[in-house]
């Protein structure tokens, strides 16, 4: 059994380019002045290719995906 993966942002570091929500939409929504917004925390095993990937994608290094309980 793989462990749960869980996705957190980091606020400081996150400039609002929203590049996660685009590429993670399933997970990730944008508040009204561009931020992310995460849906749920725990990510499903179908997506834990594209949330690599949304991750390794952040400009600012603020999308972090943690094993660890959900």
């Amino acid at each position: 059994m793989t462990p749960a993966r869980t996705l957190r942002i980091d606020r400081i570091a996150c400039t609002g380019q929203g590049l996660c929500a685009e590429l993670l939409p399933e997970l990730i929504d944008l508040d009204e002045w561009g931020y992310p917004v995460i849906k749920d925390r725990a990510v499903p095993d179908h997506l834990r290719t594209h949330t690599r990937r949304a991750v390794l994608a952040c400009p600012r290094l603020a999308l972090h995906a943690d094993d660890g309980p959900a």
